[in-house]
């Protein structure tokens, strides 16, 4: 049994695939996946990309790999960024990660936007060796009657992974900000989930520029189910942290049923 709740894993793109003119599909696979695993729903992981001029990233191995990496000379120590983990395939050690297109505006983002089967990366993520499994997120209750669900572009893959898992029987609001509909990609759930998706129409995302935002006005504007809730929110951290202040003082929602992340700032890049 592993000592460590993390191991990295090597891995080469097998494939990759548009989903949307903004969201990129990378599917990772090699022998070491075998020793992955995965929780399901929001289940972070984080890629470590190579430098120019690497084949693949420098990455060290072992409990203390973190404080090695930080040590390491700037210019040499690898990009790292966290993802959330779409699909994992453990038979055929093969992983899908969606990964959110901005241009060159980071290198996670300019990695994804350019990558070809062959590319390798560093991958951290859950061991099968060790329970329990961490790194995710949504946690309801047991007697959580529904379920609510909000977040921008960036959240996109964490969401779309939850509503899939969601059993028949539960409720659930989804409520998507997206930069345009044509970023709407399909959901199935065998869950009584109503699904609304935002569009910003081109326009930049909302953040502490306006508090307010696409997401906050349309879930201020919706009437809740009766019965126990749990949140589930991510996104631009300023809106996402007044969507939590509007849950908790506006509509009663108790603060320890509402997990919040805020997954980029407005005017910092986003990965």
């Amino acid at each position: 049994m592993s000592l460590t709740p993390y191991a990295l894993f090597r891995a080469e793109v097998v494939r990759t695939r548009q989903l949307t003119p903004h969201l990129r599909r990378i599917t990772f696979g090699g022998p070491e996946l075998a020793d992955m695993v995965s929780a399901g729903l929001d289940q972070r992981i984080k890629l470590f990309f190579p430098l120019p001029g690497q084949d693949e990233p420098v990455v060290p191995r072992g409990e203390n790999w973190y404080g090695e990496y930080r040590a390491m000379a700037e210019h040499e120590r690898p990009f790292m960024r966290t993802y959330t983990i779409r699909h994992f395939r453990p038979a055929e050690r093969e992983l899908d990660v969606d990964i959110v297109l901005h241009g060159d505006t980071g290198p996670g983002s300019t990695w994804a936007g350019r990558a070809t089967a062959g590319d390798r990366v560093a991958i951290l993520a859950p061991d099968a060796r060790h329970t329990p499994i961490v790194g995710y997120e949504c946690k309801p209750p047991a007697d959580t009657d529904w379920m609510l669900l909000a977040g921008d572009d960036t959240a996109l893959p964490a969401i779309t992974a939850i509503v899939e898992s969601l059993p028949a029987g539960r409720g659930a609001l989804v409520f998507l900000e997206v930069d345009s509909l044509a970023e709407m990609t399909p959901m199935d759930s065998a869950a009584d989930v109503r699904l609304t998706w935002l569009s910003r129409g081109g326009r930049p995302a909302v953040g502490s520029a306006d508090k307010a935002g696409l997401l906050r006005e349309t879930i201020a504007r919706t009437a809740f189910p009766d019965g126990k809730p749990y949140a589930w929110l991510a996104g631009e951290s300023s809106a996402i942290t007044d969507l939590r202040r509007h849950l908790v003082n506006e509509r009663g929602v108790d603060k320890e049923l509402i997990y919040f992340s805020g997954y980029w700032l407005l005017g910092s890049p986003i990965e």
